[in-house]
């Protein structure tokens, strides 16, 4: 006499395999701790420190920075010092604006500084605000 036939049937697995989901998970977390600080705009520099009240606005102008070398950048791409007038005017064009801010390396010398100045006065540009770091309130 024939055994009836047992039909194997299979069993719904209705368990979350997480094994996959950690895997993914912590390769985003790699890529993004690795992209983080690549996406940083700007020139490296250390500003120096004040004790002024931070601005309330975002106003639209232009962001001149000079690096502890003496490098001029506009808008983070750096200039020839024999073209600076000619990108700054193609940068103001473009932004639509005549306000210019001046983010300088504390290392740069007066100089420099003051070259760069009379250089953006010389071009008929009066808004110019120079950007710094607050001080700490333990500093005071």
């Amino acid at each position: 006499m024939r055994r009836p036939r047992r039909h194997r049937g299979y069993q719904m697995n209705s368990d979350i395999n997480i094994a996959n989901l950690v895997d993914v998970v912590l390769v985003l977390l790699i890529i993004f701790m690795i992209s983080a600080p690549l996406l940083q705009s700007g020139i490296e520099v250390d500003l120096p420190e004040t004790r002024t009240a931070p601005i309330q606005e975002e106003p639209n102008a232009i962001v001149l920075t000079i690096d502890a070398q003496g490098g001029v950048y506009i808008n983070d791409i750096f200039t020839n010092p024999t073209r600076f007038e000619a990108d700054l005017e193609d940068a103001m064009a473009r932004e639509g604006t005549r306000d210019v801010f001046i983010r300088g390396d504390s290392a740069v010398s007066y100089g420099t500084a003051i070259d760069v100045v009379a250089r953006l006065r010389e071009l008929g540009i009066n808004n110019i605000g120079l950007v710094t770091a607050t001080k700490e309130e333990s500093d005071r």
